[in-house]
């Protein structure tokens, strides 16, 4: 739908730019509206429909709401338009559904700006019955009452005729001969002489007498049991509200031959009143109550909230019981809807339609890319990009490039804060530091003391709401950039330092946040490094937060965005913050990608110098880990009993770590004696379970494992508890097969919420081991499973994994495939690491190690080892061997 723009027809000299109000296709909007007209009409023709059930349920309100900008109003105006024009005209939107029948639409604007008023709608109604040719004799009656009170001596033809509200009606020519004549029946059927001054004194008196007796002359209007008492009611604002029923009764009687559904669409309704005065809103919505064959479409910023019991008071209907499809939950329609962004095509059509020259879009493609990507979909934003691009094509005398247009508008934000409290704007430039917010911490974060103004704040439509996000509300992008980025307009616009004080603020608040579950600590996290780094806020809280991350395995992204002016790819650390987020994202990141780049992000963390010293011993650490993984042994060892030594919050964990590396070189005595001294804390029952298996002591294995693992399921460790099952799987894979598919598959449960790289491929090396003798193509599995621990740099995995291979030929007595799986298991031992995994290779399969291979310390001796280990796969052998039948 286009017409001309005379805004920018007046912007420029050039005759040859063509430029047009497009609208955007809202065909979803169109065919809702569509759906609730037939929804509508079909309750309206049931059987049990009355309009004289005022205890009824309504389901006649279908609300579009929205920010400032998003094409409300012009909704509203299009669908009017199609309404009268219901095939849908070269609109493209879809006819109406045939069943629906004649509709009769009336629009009114309820903005301050427009003039309207309460008797105006009334008015407005009337008028737009006049339209089915029709006598409307209740209503009439009771309405001339009114205006003889309201309006001594002006006649109403001539009023309407004067106000410009009412040209766009049809029927004001008719109106007042239709309000005469209805008058005049009344005035001859109880003997009345003429109609000038029926409606007062004796005749008023006479008029209601006749319809309490229910007279034969007047049995029409009798049959409408509260017409009497409405005439009788002082004829003020309050009954011409009631009127409105008078108006519904009239229209169900009018024969079906011109029965029409009126459709009246209420625009701009957030000018009706606001949190505190009603008095407005509480006649439309008696209005809207009284009418209920009528299809209500009301168009704002803001959600109805008829459907809130707490309004009880300041309205008459208030509660889900009264207008159950209001609700949040409602599904059928008509019910509320957020008016939606524009799609990225639907931007692109504006931008192309809306400027022109020779036909062709005056706007390049990449220039339409970029706006519409920083649109977000609002179309306000695209009408101010229209008319900045105008104002640079008459200063350039051509279209300017992409990087010479001015994409930051502070009419946009003048346009979001214009019917804002201060308080509410306070919260609002608040909450525009998070990613997303609650009540209380917009509250905290604006340094309120009452929950009032944000309570507003997230009714708001360009505040988005997923209750199963932490925080449940979300400032939309665009106003969120606009209210940081372009906050001059205001005259409460606050200071460099007043944003650094609410920063402050809002910091603090996350961290009280992040004390409580790990959901919230890891959105804390996210939040707090991003607030610290923009405002150099120390680090505080995020200190604990960082270790109790770490301490869980669960891993979940710690990612914060770049600052606008940093190079695209750019590693450089320039505070303490910044270094922390590294950190963190590092030890995440190593889950993901090879133990090689999470160690070159930990060392250049390190290099910085910029972690406070509590904090070094985390990156040291991961570091140390890593090396581990990588084969670097001494590295790893130097880093670990560096953190040993510090005495911090990982000391514990590292020397774990230290007990990890002394099993991976075979001095099992010294990971017994560490693993006495380690604790809860330092996960002794899991550092028990590693050394127990190693021995060939599946069972005492199994054993620790599982109470490593209940231990942290206590404690809400899932991540440590996830760990321990995958190694639980790995052990019992060894002696009890149909037990081992059972723990493999707690495993899969428990990573399933995770992230562990390390018991993900340990729990494959688990079914590898469970399928040793049994499964013909193992070796095959094997590699694929050995190139994925090789990608993410899990030397221990790929070690274990050849050690499976030596376990499948063992069970098999294949002396080539053990020796082929011995090399590659040989590939794995540097020195003596991994050198107790080749040296077990040959005692399960009760041979002499080479003498070159060095012996690793067991805790009972090498031939209690052989012995535990030759039965594992002399039982093996037994079941491989049931299991083909033999």
């Amino acid at each position: 739908m286009t017409k001309p723009d005379l805004r920018a027809l007046f912007r420029s000299n050039d005759r040859e730019v063509k430029a047009v109000d497009f609208f955007a296709d809202r065909r979803d909007e169109w065919d809702t509206v569509v759906t609730s007209l037939v929804r509508h009409t079909q309750r309206v023709r049931g059987a049990g429909f009355s309009v004289e059930d005022l205890e009824a349920p309504r389901r006649n309100v279908l609300v579009f709401y929205g920010v400032g900008g998003i094409g409300k109003s012009t909704l509203s105006r299009a669908l009017t338009e199609h309404l009268r024009d219901r095939e849908g005209g070269g609109s493209g939107w879809s006819p109406l559904d045939p069943q629906v029948g004649r509709v009769v639409p009336v629009r009114v604007d309820m903005s301050r700006d427009s003039g309207g008023d309460f008797e105006s709608l009334m008015l407005s109604l009337r008028l737009a019955a006049a339209d089915l040719g029709q006598p409307m004799p209740t209503f009439d009656i009771a309405f001339q009452r009114y205006w003889d009170r309201n309006h001594p001596g002006e006649p109403l033809d001539e009023y309407l005729r004067r106000r410009t509200w009412f040209s766009r009606f049809s029927g004001t020519q008719s109106l007042s001969e239709q309000m005469q004549s209805a008058l005049a029946d009344v005035a001859q059927a109880v003997a009345l002489p003429g109609t000038t001054g029926a409606l007062v004194g004796q005749g008023l008196r006479s008029v209601v007498r006749a319809l309490r007796e229910r007279r034969h002359q007047i049995r029409s209007l009798a049959e409408c049991q509260r017409l009497a008492d409405l005439l009788e009611a002082d004829p003020d604002l309050e009954a011409l509200s009631y009127y409105a029923h008078l108006l519904a009764w009239d229209l169900d009687r009018v024969p079906a031959k011109h029965r029409a559904t009126p459709v009246v669409l209420l625009d701009t309704f957030e000018d009706v009143g606001d949190r505190v005065h009603r008095d407005l809103e509480r006649l439309i919505q008696r209005v809207v109550w009284l009418m209920p064959n009528a299809l209500f479409i009301i168009t704002g910023r803001n959600r109805l909230q008829w459907d809130d019991a707490r309004l009880e008071g300041q309205l008459d209907w208030a509660g889900a019981q009264f207008w159950p499809q209001l609700t949040g939950g409602a599904a059928e329609e008509p019910r509320q809807h957020t008016v939606g962004y524009l799609s990225a095509e639907d931007c692109e059509t504006y931008l192309c339609k809306r400027l022109t020259m020779a036909g062709q879009p005056l706007m390049d493609d990449r220039t339409r890319h970029i706006t519409t990507a920083n649109s977000h979909g609002l179309p306000l934003y695209l009408d101010l990009a229209v008319m900045r691009f105008l104002d640079l094509y008459r200063d350039y005398g051509r279209a300017p490039e992409p990087n010479e247009f001015n994409f930051d508008f502070p009419a946009l934000v003048a346009r979001t804060f214009r019917d804002l409290s201060p308080n509410v704007r306070q919260v609002l430039r608040a909450v525009s530091l998070l990613d997303s917010f609650s009540v209380e911490l917009a509250v905290a974060a604006a340094g309120l003391d009452h929950d009032a103004p944000a309570l507003e704040l997230v009714e708001r439509p360009f505040v988005d709401a997923d209750p199963g996000a932490p925080w449940p509300y979300r400032v939309h992008a665009l106003v969120r950039e606009a209210v940081q980025e372009a906050d001059s307009t205001s005259e409460d616009r606050w200071s460099a330092a007043d944003w650094r004080r609410a920063a402050q603020r809002t910091f603090d608040a996350l961290g009280r946040e992040a004390s409580g579950d790990r959901i919230h600590l890891v959105a804390a996290l996210r939040q707090g490094l991003k607030l610290a780094r923009d405002y150099g806020l120390e680090l505080g809280w995020l200190t604990d937060a960082a270790f109790r991350y770490v301490d869980d395995f669960v891993w979940e992204p710690i990612e914060i965005p770049a600052l606008p002016s940093a190079e695209p790819g750019s590693e450089v650390i320039g505070s303490a913050a910044e270094a922390l987020a590294a950190a963190l994202r590092a030890i995440a990141q190593r889950q993901r990608r090879h133990r090689g780049w999470t160690a070159e992000q930990l060392r250049m963390v390190l290099e910085s110098d910029l972690l406070p010293e509590p904090l070094r011993e985390l990156p040291r650490y991961f570091l140390a880990e890593c090396d581990r993984d990588l084969g670097n042994l001494d590295d790893s060892l130097d880093g670990m009993r560096r953190v040993v030594d510090g005495g911090g919050r990982l000391a514990p964990t590292a020397a774990r770590g230290l007990a990890h590396l002394a099993r991976r070189v075979g001095r099992f005595p010294q990971v017994r004696d560490v693993a006495e001294t380690l604790g809860v804390e330092g996960r002794k029952d899991r550092v028990l379970g590693d050394l127990c298996w190693t021995q060939g002591s599946m069972a005492l294995a199994c054993s620790s494992y599982a109470v490593s693992r209940d231990e942290a399921l206590q404690l809400g460790h899932t991540g440590e508890a996830a760990l321990s099952q995958a190694c639980l799987a790995f052990a019992s894979a060894y002696q009890d097969r149909p037990r081992a598919a059972e723990q493999i598959a707690r495993a899969r449960d428990l990573l399933g919420g995770v992230s562990i790289r390390w018991a993900e491929v340990q729990t494959r090396i688990a079914e590898l081991v469970r399928n040793a003798g049994v499964e013909p193509d193992l070796p095959e599995r094997a590699e694929e499973v050995a190139a994925l621990a090789g990608e993410a740099g899990l030397s221990s995995s790929v070690a274990y994994i050849r050690f499976a291979v030596c376990l499948h030929a063992v069970v098999l007595d294949s002396p080539d495939l053990l020796s082929g799986a011995r090399t590659r298991l040989n590939e794995c031992v540097r020195g003596e690491e991994f050198a107790y995994l080749a040296e077990l290779s040959y005692l399960i399969a009760d041979e002499e190690p080479p003498a070159e291979l060095p012996r690793a310390q067991w805790l009972d001796g090498q031939d209690q080892v052989r012995a535990r280990w030759t039965a594992i796969a002399e039982d093996r052998r037994r079941e491989a061997a049931v299991s083909r039948g033999e």
